[in-house]
């Protein structure tokens, strides 16, 4: 009887001490979405948004105004009680006036259709790709072509860029293991448990090595470049906000859930 006796009562304990680490790991802040990371002896630093836990968004400017062109400008321009934002980035190529070159969805609402005219330069190193999803937290990266060919409902937002880096797993079989040219580099990636892995590099590197990291370390089986030397991020839980040359669209990560919308035709 005593030892049924002790036996109940460590149960209890252990069941008393787990609910509490629980209650803990419950009432614990959730870690940065930012923090530094290495690979293949480079410094970068990844963000990760968490479906339930983030929303994203693509920003160009104030409504019916013309693009932000900056990080900070986007920052000193959020409406009073705004959700907080976990991080931003530049978010796909555009032309001279910031404007978006390729396929564009802000708040379900298209402001430029599918880009597949050829032509030179990394948005035209096919295949390129579209970075979209809802506001619930369905996100995808396809390439332009299949995209094209299977998505028919209008996501929240969309964000077509290029070249995709990783695809289906493959590299991208046009982009050099080490190429010769070595810029600051930001994309983003969507892994097997669907969160989205945003990355820039805090020092030049190659195509290679960013497409490496994606398939590699963060096993993302679809990720796509976003831009190089205009790369920026805007970090607030870190103070950090990089300026430099104008941008165009931004995708912007919020600390927040919504439902999804949005039945329009892509």
């Amino acid at each position: 009887m005593k030892r049924a006796a002790l036996a109940a009562a460590f149960s209890l304990v252990a069941c008393s001490s787990g609910a509490q680490q629980q209650q803990r790991q419950a009432e614990a802040p959730p870690p940065p979405p930012c923090e530094g990371a290495s690979f293949e002896g480079a410094s970068f630093t990844h963000c990760t948004a968490t479906p339930g836990r983030h929303t994203i968004h693509l920003v160009l400017g104030p409504q019916n105004g013309a693009p932000y062109r900056s990080l900070s400008q986007l920052a000193v321009s959020r409406p009073s009680g705004s959700p907080a934002v976990a991080f931003a980035m530049n978010g796909g190529m555009f032309d001279a006036d910031g404007k978006p070159i390729g396929y564009a969805v802000i708040e379900g609402q298209r402001i430029h259709a599918i880009n597949t005219n050829k032509g030179w330069g990394n948005f035209h190193l096919l295949p390129n790709g579209v970075f979209f999803g809802d506001a619930a937290g369905h996100w995808q990266i396809r390439t332009s072509e299949d995209f094209a060919g299977h998505i028919n409902n209008r996501p929240d937002f969309g964000t077509q860029s290029g070249p995709m880096l990783v695809i289906d797993g493959t590299l991208h079989p046009k982009i050099d293991a080490d190429g010769q040219s070595l810029k600051l580099r930001n994309a983003v990636g969507v892994d097997r448990q669907g969160r989205a892995h945003f990355v820039i590099s805090d020092e030049p590197v190659s195509f290679g090595k960013l497409a490496r990291l994606f398939r590699d370390k963060l096993d993302c089986p679809n990720a796509l470049f976003l831009d190089g030397s205009v790369s920026s991020l805007w970090d607030p839980e870190h103070g950090r906000v990089d300026g430099g040359p104008p941008l165009g669209p931004l995708i912007v990560v919020e600390k927040s859930a919504k439902g999804s919308n949005g039945k329009d035709r892509p």
